[in-house]
């Protein structure tokens, strides 16, 4: 199974692939430009060169052909994105990580799209793939530090739940890492503006933080009976 990153050049596009890669996962970081994706992934192999033969790189339509599609583009652009390559991803999983926030003053705001997230508008771009919320909240630069645990709880949600466990079986194999299960596609609404809480908290306390939640017992990837 092979998992393209579109728009995978930026810091956590390109950070997701390589620690997929670190884990077992092919991966692609796509770019509009090859050869901008090529500089992201040398960067990473000459610093673990362990991921070498495991993480790829290509422009976007290549990422798009791969059997799981992350959309890793700034929130404005990733209907767009989808829909550019929306024969290529019909009937896949893909993954919207991208959170609608503008900066006003010292305080980070979400912004709210008029479907109510970025998820939403890409599940309404591409109707024919399953269209998964995943990846918020990962701090980009833990993110890239490959061999180092990322202690964070990740909420994923989906309409279509094979796709949720398909997405969260991927996320428990990153160390540190928990998948959770936050319902249905509407709930990405509320995952994607909680990412403005966690960023101020970074300029107030200088650190990066990641969601860690408490009272959760059960497996995560247990199948409800």
């Amino acid at each position: 199974m092979r998992i393209g990153v579109i728009g995978g050049s930026g810091p956590a596009g390109s950070a997701l692939a390589a620690r997929l890669a670190s884990v077992g996962y092919a991966s692609m970081i796509g770019s509009r430009s090859k050869y901008r994706a090529m500089e992201r992934r040398d960067a990473f192999v000459e610093q673990y060169p362990e991921i070498g033969e495991l993480l790829g790189y290509g422009d976007n339509a290549a990422a798009a052909e791969c059997e799981i599609v992350v959309i890793a583009t700034p929130w404005d652009s990733a209907a767009t994105m989808a829909q550019d390559h929306e024969d290529a991803l019909r009937g896949k999983i893909v993954v919207s990580m991208a959170n609608a926030l503008v900066r006003v003053g010292r305080e980070f705001q979400p912004l709210v799209p008029p479907r109510g997230s970025v998820t939403a508008h890409v599940q309404a771009a591409v109707p024919g793939s399953n269209v998964v919320a995943a990846f918020h909240h990962l701090p980009a630069t833990e993110l890239g530090h490959i061999g180092e645990p990322i202690e964070s709880d990740v909420l994923i949600c989906g309409d279509d739940p094979a796709a949720v466990r398909t997405i969260s079986e991927i996320v428990a194999h990153i160390p540190g890492c928990r998948p959770l299960d936050a319902g249905e596609l509407s709930n990405a609404t509320a995952i994607e503006a909680f990412t403005a809480v966690l960023l101020q908290l970074n300029v107030r306390y200088k650190t990066r933080v990641a969601p860690k939640l408490t009272g959760i017992k059960r497996d995560p990837l247990a199948v409800d009976a």
